[in-house]
């Protein structure tokens, strides 16, 4: 597995609705993305309580190929670049993805929480620490998925968790999901 995101933040007065209305538009082309295990067509929108305009969709891959594909193999992240430019793509190694209670549910909401680990520390610590915390997600009420990923370049994890309404009490930031692509779930969970 690898995790993937961009994010392509929008000024304050940018009509959401527009994003709205690409993913209602597109969000379905992702439905049968081979190599895809789940996108997040992720907003947060001021208009909301958020602090910034954002679209930001989340990837998990089931494989590296797929995702190159997706990025410089056809249309799908060239629409993206002529539409807002081309934004900065970060990328993690997957550790670790489980189903929750509701993954048979839409996703509604999502939350990302991102740190770095310690210079000075073994990751295998902190990684072992957040699978933990991966298991404990996976188990709380309104769970869809949750996942956890490295970057080891930046020695940066990430712990990504969908939800089928509002988002638990969890660290990180909030996202409100538009639409949600999973061709490879079940590969993705091992289903």
């Amino acid at each position: 597995m690898d995790a993937m995101q961009y994010e392509i933040s929008l000024p304050a007065d940018y009509d959401m609705g527009i994003i709205r209305r690409r993913v209602e538009t597109f969000g379905a082309r992702t439905d049968d993305f081979d190599g895809l295990g789940v996108k997040a067509y992720l907003v947060q929108d001021l208009a909301n309580g958020s602090v910034v305009n954002q679209y930001a969709p989340f990837y998990l891959w089931n494989d590296t190929a797929g995702m190159s594909r997706f990025l410089w193999g056809g249309e799908f992240f060239s629409g993206i670049c002529r539409s807002f430019g081309r934004p900065s793509v970060r990328h993690w190694t997957g550790v670790d993805s489980l189903a929750g209670s509701e993954v048979d549910q839409p996703a509604v909401g999502a939350t990302k929480n991102v740190w770095q680990l310690p210079p000075d520390v073994d990751p295998a610590g902190p990684v072992a620490e957040a699978m933990e915390a991966l298991r404990r997600t996976a188990a709380m009420p309104g769970v869809h998925s949750s996942a956890i990923a490295v970057d080891p370049a930046r020695w940066e994890l990430v712990h990504f968790t969908l939800w089928s309404g509002e988002p638990g009490i969890v660290p990180g930031t909030r996202y409100q999901v538009l639409h949600l692509s999973t061709p490879g779930i079940k590969e993705l969970f091992g289903q």
